[in-house]
C-alpha cells in the first residue's frame, strides 16, 4: 500500500491540486473567485459583509477509523465549517484545507479523504481555494472557511430577554448513530441505517440561516457541541439566563423508534447534528417555525445569571439527569 512518505510533498501537492481541478472545485458560482489553488494565497471577489470560520478535526479526538471512513471525515470537516457560515445567515463560498498527516498515512485514504471534501463542496457549491499540508504524529484536518452575507449577521450575542428559543430541525440524530456505531450495530433497518447517516454524512442549514436573517432574527448559532452546551453560550453571549422545555424539543422518528425514553436525553446533549438555534421575539420566532418545516419552539431567554440554563420536563420540573453537552478539555 503506497504511502505519503513514498511519493514526497511535492508529488502530493500536485496530486491534490489535479483532483480538485478536474472536479472543478476551484471554481464557485458567479466567478467569485479570482486566485485558487497554486498560489501563496487565494482570492475572491466580495460583495457585502465577508464572514470567516476555522475549525479541526483531529483523529482519536473528534473522530474514529472505527466509526467513520475517510470520506466521511472529509465530508464533516467542510461541512462544519459550512455550518459555521450558515449560522451567521452567510452564503458560503470558498475554503481552505490544511492536513497535518504521518508519512505512514496511506495514498489510498488520502484519496477518500478528498473524496469526501470534494462531494461536501459540490453539495454547498462553494470552492476548494487551497491550504496546506504538513507532517505530523497524529492526523488532522483543518478547514477555514469564507462566506458573504448581504446585511449584518446573525449573532449570539443579540439575544434580548423574553425572546423565544427556537431551533430549526431534529436534534439527536448524530449522537445516537455514533452510540450504534460505536456498539457495533448493524444497520439493519432503516432506522439505524438513518442515524447512522445523521453521524456520519450530516448537513448544514445553509437554507435556514438565509432565511432566519430574511426574517429579522438577529442571534443564532450552529448546534454542534450539543444543545445543552450551546444553549448555554448563546444565552451568556447575549448576557442572560435561558429555558428550554425539553418536551418540545424534535427530535427524528428514527431516533424516537430506537431510543425510546433516551430520546430527549440524546437531544439535548448530543452534538454534530448541525440544526441552527435561534432567539427572536416571539412573533418573529413563530414566523420562521412555520417557514422552516421540522423546526420548533423550545424555551425562552430570560433575565438571570448569564449562561445558566434550565432544561425542564413536561411537568415544567428539572429534569432528572445532569444536562451537559461536549466542551473540549474536559
Amino acid at each position: 500500500m503506497a504511502t505519503l512518505g513514498e511519493l514526497g510533498e511535492t508529488a502530493l501537492l500536485e496530486r491534490i491540486a489535479a483532483r480538485v481541478r478536474a472536479a472543478g472545485a476551484d471554481r464557485t458560482p458567479g466567478g467569485r473567485l479570482a486566485v485558487g489553488i497554486g498560489d501563496d494565497a487565494a482570492a475572491w471577489r466580495v460583495d457585502g459583509m465577508q464572514v470567516i470560520t476555522a475549525d479541526a478535526m483531529v483523529e482519536g479526538e473528534h473522530f474514529r477509523a472505527s466509526t467513520s471512513s475517510w470520506a466521511d471525515v472529509g465530508w464533516k470537516a467542510w461541512v462544519s465549517n459550512v455550518s459555521d457560515v450558515a449560522a451567521m445567515g452567510a452564503e458560503p463560498v470558498a475554503g481552505l484545507v490544511a492536513l497535518g498527516l504521518p508519512a505512514s498515512f496511506p495514498l489510498c485514504a488520502l484519496d477518500a479523504l478528498y473524496d469526501g471534501i470534494l462531494e461536501a463542496r459540490a453539495a454547498y457549491g462553494t470552492a476548494l481555494a487551497g491550504g496546506d499540508l504538513v507532517s505530523a504524529q497524529a492526523a488532522f484536518v483543518s478547514v477555514t472557511m469564507t462566506g458573504v452575507c448581504a446585511g449584518d449577521p446573525l449573532t449570539r450575542s443579540a439575544g434580548r430577554a423574553a425572546d423565544a428559543l427556537a431551533v430549526t430541525g431534529p436534534l439527536g440524530s448524530s449522537r445516537a448513530g455514533l452510540l450504534l456505531l460505536e456498539r457495533g450495530a448493524q444497520p439493519d433497518s432503516e432506522a439505524r441505517r438513518t442515524l447512522m447517516q445523521a453521524h456520519r454524512r450530516p448537513s448544514a442549514r445553509v437554507d435556514a440561516g438565509l432565511a432566519l436573517r430574511r426574517l429579522g432574527v438577529r442571534c443564532a448559532m450552529d448546534v454542534s457541541d450539543g444543545l445543552a452546551a450551546d444553549v448555554r453560550k448563546l444565552a451568556r453571549a447575549s448576557g442572560l439566563a435561558a429555558r428550554v422545555e425539553t418536551g418540545r424539543i424534535p427530535v427524528a422518528g428514527a431516533l424516537a423508534h430506537e431510543f425510546g425514553d433516551e430520546a430527549a436525553r440524546l437531544a439535548v446533549e448530543g452534538g454534530e447534528d448541525y440544526e441552527l438555534l435561534f432567539a427572536a421575539p416571539r412573533a418573529i420566532a413563530e414566523e420562521a417555525v412555520a417557514a422552516l418545516p421540522g423546526s420548533a419552539i423550545i424555551g425562552a431567554l430570560e433575565e438571570g445569571t448569564p449562561g445558566a440554563a434550565a432544561f425542564l420536563d413536561a411537568r415544567g420540573d428539572p429534569v432528572g439527569w445532569d444536562a451537559a453537552g461536549w466542551e473540549r478539555f474536559r
